[in-house]
């Protein structure tokens, strides 16, 4: 640079300075990249072990699971829900049948005049709704 006709030392010095300044710049941008970088792994090791203890916790609930049920998705179990279907399948067959004797017990009471018309009119009307 001093070689140089616009090498002068004023020049050399602002550049020096410049140099300086960008070296500066770039050792505390690393030291903030360590840090950070350190801080990333203290918080991942944190999440791991939160993530092993979530995990445990995760395998005792599922294991107290009650009987009859799926672990995998805590509901009864297909064949304890097809038995169940049964079951309700037929109360509703066995009401629906009470149900129709009724309706026809209270035909044959207003045939008979045991009731009045009024009263089976608004039992049937009830009914139909």
């Amino acid at each position: 640079w001093r070689a140089l006709p616009r090498g002068s030392p004023q020049q050399l010095a602002e550049r020096y300075a410049d140099l300086a300044a960008s070296h500066c710049e770039a050792l505390r941008l690393r030291e903030e990249k360590e840090s950070d970088n350190v801080r990333l792994q203290l918080e991942n090791t944190q999440l791991r072990r939160e993530t092993r203890r979530l995990r445990r916790e995760n395998r005792r609930l599922f294991q107290e699971i009650l009987p009859g049920t799926d672990a995998v998705s805590d509901k009864p179990a297909t064949s304890d829900l097809a038995a169940e279907a049964e079951a309700l399948r037929v109360q509703l067959e066995r009401l629906q049948e009470k149900h129709r004797r009724a309706l026809q017990q209270l035909r044959r009471c207003r045939a008979a005049g045991g009731l009045a018309a009024s009263e089976l009119d608004e039992l049937l009307e009830e009914e139909e709704k």
